[in-house]
């Protein structure tokens, strides 16, 4: 890591590279000076949350700019939001993933971050921003900031400064004299050109990669970190933390240094608060650990759930990877904000809603923390824009409230991107209006998450799935045993007594035959039960 440079002599280069900058480049560190140097102390007020709210319960995974308009000006802020509490805390929703709302120069997806310490004023203000919040703790609800750690975006500050070899934040990123070729996965390259230098980007030339080896730009981060969680925020999830560290001709890809610097850096700082989440995307197992980043989203049971839903046959991998999960720190979900995990539900099963009524049954049942994506509980489909180039965008649509056609609900304007292309049928207004709705299966499921405690902590046991047509396992915590079966096939199965056993009560689906000696599953259906004893 860089040597550590003194307040004061900080203070002097500054001074001279702003003068330096202000005459001959007008690229201005001014009015961010303080951000960059100023450190934040912890002040640990204690949550206003329960003791592990976050392994109690459900996330929603929210994109602000598309989530609620306030004030009509076609995008999403954090008024809308805060409007739309009640209807999070009707469906059981017990945790808030926000993707980015930090000031941001691409005014879309957030992750060019230039100013860590300022909300996006597209979205309103710190005001706002803090009144959300509170509204959210009243209703039992936390909320965890996407924190883009990696890179920052071109705009800010201290990489505009970087450019000139005599900045004191020359070493805040990874600057090179002659090109090198280290591909990312789309093959593209990583070093950008800048005069006649190269920096380092692994995503996009505006997204610069941060030198983390050095201390002060860690610093840096830890005192943001601060910043956040002294406003009251309740965690973090961590962007792309398998590449925070790069070493030569594997730039791209994981780094050991990466969950050392998580462990050693990062997480110590959130541990200065009580009761905080974090969550961290990484795709490779050496960083999914509590103490690495509290826990990890499990990459690669998503994608077993949803094809045992599609094929109507239980796939070996998904027994074997809920077998490994730890509900404490495995993070699951079935789709989310980026395309490379597959696109809308709706989309995934072509409309095939009793395909993805089972998968959303898998995932509500099995151990993790799952996470929802902002409009999956509705079967919101993807956003209509066929001249859009992003596949990205097609995700990150205005939800749909309802079935106006200028909007869906969402504004009371024209919206910044196109609606989803099923907005008149799938919406929250017709959803919570039809009793056997995606929104009313994910919100049984939900309840019964939230009131059955083996549910969401209990020990995992695979009873059965011998025929590869039905999976059944226990869940078990202390005196309470859950028993769940699902049919993924598209004809009838029978669970036999060898398979219950003892006395259970139903907590969802059907009841024993007369005789009491089966239970015949419909096509895609489920059994929920709670031991008699518990």
């Amino acid at each position: 890591m860089a040597k550590s440079i003194s307040a004061n002599a900080q203070g002097v280069a500054l001074f001279v590279v702003l003068a330096f900058q202000l005459f001959c480049c007008g690229a201005s560190v001014a009015g961010q000076d303080s951000l960059l140097t100023e450190s934040v102390s912890a002040i640990n007020k204690g949550s206003e949350l329960s003791p592990f709210w976050y392994q109690k319960g459900v996330f929603m995974e929210i994109y602000v700019r598309g989530y609620k308009d306030s004030d009509g000006d076609g995008i999403g802020d954090f008024n809308g939001l805060t409007s739309t509490l009640d209807y999070l805390s009707e469906l059981g929703v017990k945790g808030i993933w926000l993707l980015p709302v930090m000031d941001s120069q691409d005014k879309d997806h957030g992750y060019a971050v230039k100013n860590y310490r300022q909300v996006e004023s597209d979205y309103g203000t710190e005001e706002d921003f803090k009144r959300f919040l509170f509204e959210a703790h009243k209703r039992g609800i936390g909320v965890i900031l996407d924190y883009v750690l990696n890179h920052s975006g071109s705009a800010h500050p201290a990489f505009k400064a970087s450019k000139s070899p005599q900045s004191p934040y020359r070493d805040w990123y990874l600057w090179r004299d002659k090109y090198t070729y280290w591909p990312n996965w789309q093959n593209s390259p990583t070093w950008h050109q800048s005069g006649d230098e190269y920096y380092y980007g692994l995503f996009w030339k505006d997204m610069p990669d941060f030198n983390l080896r050095n201390a002060e730009v860690v610093s840096y981060h830890q005192s943001n970190l601060r910043y956040w969680l002294n406003l009251g925020v309740d965690g973090f999830r961590f962007d792309a933390v398998g590449t925070l560290l790069q070493n030569t001709n594997n730039g791209a890809f994981l780094q050991a240094e990466s969950g050392a610097l998580m462990e050693q850096a990062i997480m110590p700082v959130i541990n200065e608060y009580d009761n905080r989440y974090v969550v961290c995307e990484s795709t490779q197992s050496p960083l999914a650990t509590a103490d690495v980043c509290g826990s990890s989203f499990y990459f690669g049971l998503n994608s077993s759930i949803l094809s045992s839903a599609k094929f109507g046959r239980v796939k070996p991998r998904l027994v074997r990877l809920a077998q490994e999960s730890d509900s404490s720190k495995t993070a699951t979900f079935l789709a989310n904000h980026d395309s490379f995990t597959g696109g809308r539900l709706y989309e995934q099963f072509a409309g095939d809603l009793a395909s993805y009524k089972t998968a959303v049954t898998t995932l509500l049942t099995l151990p993790g923390i799952p996470f929802i994506y902002y409009g999956d509980e509705i079967g919101m489909g993807h956003t209509l824009a066929p001249s859009d180039p992003d596949p990205d965008h097609r995700l990150r649509g205005p939800m749909s409230w309802n079935a106006d056609h200028n909007s869906a609900g969402f504004s009371s304007k024209k919206a910044f991107r196109g609606l989803a292309r099923n907005y008149s049928e799938f919406n929250v207004e017709v959803q919570m209006k039809e009793r056997d709705s995606i929104f009313y299966h994910y919100k049984k499921l939900i309840e019964l998450r939230n009131t059955n405690p083996a549910l969401f902590m209990g020990s995992f046991r695979v009873l059965d799935h011998s025929n590869n047509k039905v999976l059944v396992f226990l869940r078990e915590l202390e005196n309470q045993k859950v028993l769940v079966a699902i049919n993924y096939s598209d004809r009838g199965q029978h669970l036999s007594n060898k398979i219950l056993g003892e006395c259970w009560q139903v907590l969802d689906g059907p009841e024993r035959d007369k005789r009491g000696t089966s239970v015949l599953l419909q096509p895609k259906e489920h059994v929920i039960y709670r031991s008699c004893t518990s």
